[in-house]
């Protein structure tokens, strides 16, 4: 813009008489008149120029949220701007990619844990199956322990055999149940007779004195059949229950124990070189777990025996007791032989109707 009013002045007609000269102007006035002229000049150039600054100041002026920071010597030409809004965003684009990369490498580690465990439980699941399919045809050796086996096997058939007294001895408490509760409605319906019928009225009485009584007794009877059957059920179904657990726990340490001794014999007969005497010491420390496992489930399987021996020995001895004495007591008629028989073992009867759930249980 500037230029073009340069153009303009530059080229402004001055007046010329028909002789050739200038106007009437003298030359004082032409001196004036071009002063004039290049003052207005150079003010609207400059009004124009301030204008224009001040526009693009308006227009795309600093940013409050930048700061520019000037690197370089005193007197240097070139600048370094690095916008402050540059560096906060650079901070936040820092912090949230290395948070998701904490996260992405917390999620990688724990994948790769998860299939370290499946990767050795394959392992471990492939060399029990090879071991045991080899002892079942013949072909894989196997650990024995020949005294703690037939201890193990006289568990198992005592067990089984307890078990069947066990549901003989529910089948006796639900029979003799039947008949207590048949004992007392026949009582009842004695004592009703005797009311109504005068002429056997003492023949009914009778009856229905005894029917009572045989009652009350089998009641009392009842309660220590009930007491015997509890015991055998938690002998059974709880310490004995425990301790083939552990035995179970035993059986399958030494499966695996002779996987992993196979598996070190297999390797210690083939080549010596460095990457098979790598392999032979990794398995020659996975067989020292297994062999320390193997022994101590042992030990514990052995301590776990003795002491059911000495268990099952001390309550069968109260149980078998406890039976015999009230089932004399009951057949022989000793009502007194057979209270004292419950208050010598500590049982404790049920009052009637002490299995009938309150009306607020129901609820």
């Amino acid at each position: 813009m500037t230029d073009s009013i340069m153009n303009k002045a530059a080229t402004m007609e001055i007046p010329i008489n028909s002789n050739g000269d200038t106007g009437t102007l003298t030359e004082d006035d032409s001196l004036e008149q071009a002063a004039k002229l290049q003052w207005s000049l150079d003010e609207k150039v400059g009004s124009s120029r301030g204008t224009r600054d001040l526009q693009q100041v308006m227009v795309s002026g600093p940013n409050l949220n930048e700061t520019s920071i000037v690197s370089g010597g005193y007197g240097g030409t070139a600048e370094g701007i690095i916008p402050t809004s540059s560096i906060k965003g650079s901070n936040m684009h820092h912090s949230s990619s290395s948070s998701s990369m904490t996260a992405e490498e917390t999620t990688r580690g724990v994948a790769v844990e998860k299939l370290e465990t499946v990767k050795k439980w394959g392992l471990n699941t492939y060399k029990c199956t090879k071991q045991m399919i080899s002892e079942r045809f013949g072909r894989g050796s196997r650990t024995v322990d020949l005294e703690l086996e037939a201890q193990i096997e006289v568990l198992r058939d005592t067990k089984r055999k307890y078990e069947n007294v066990l549901r003989l001895a529910r089948a006796l408490t639900n029979h003799f149940y039947n008949m207590v509760q048949t004992q007392h409605a026949l009582g009842d319906t004695f004592a009703d007779l005797s009311q109504k019928s005068p002429e056997l009225r003492d023949e009914f009485g009778y009856n229905a004195e005894t029917q009572k009584l045989l009652c009350k007794n089998g009641e009392t009877l009842l309660g220590a059949i009930n007491f015997f059957v509890s015991s055998i059920n938690t002998l059974v179904n709880k310490t004995m229950e425990d301790t083939l657990m552990t035995i179970k726990m035993y059986e399958n340490a030494r499966l695996e124990y002779d996987a992993y001794r196979s598996d070190l014999e297999e390797l210690s007969m083939g080549p010596r070189d460095a990457v098979a005497m790598a392999r032979i010491e990794s398995a020659q420390q996975q067989y020292q777990v297994q062999k320390e496992k193997y022994e101590r489930l042992r030990s514990d399987v052995a301590i776990k025996l003795k002491f059911l021996e000495e268990n099952k020995v001390k309550v069968m001895h109260k149980q078998l007791l406890l039976f015999h004495n009230a089932i004399s007591a009951y057949f022989a008629g000793n009502q007194q032989q057979l209270e004292q028989t419950l208050k010598q073992f500590n049982v404790k009867l049920k009052p009637p109707g002490a299995d009938k759930p309150s009306w607020l249980e129901e609820q």
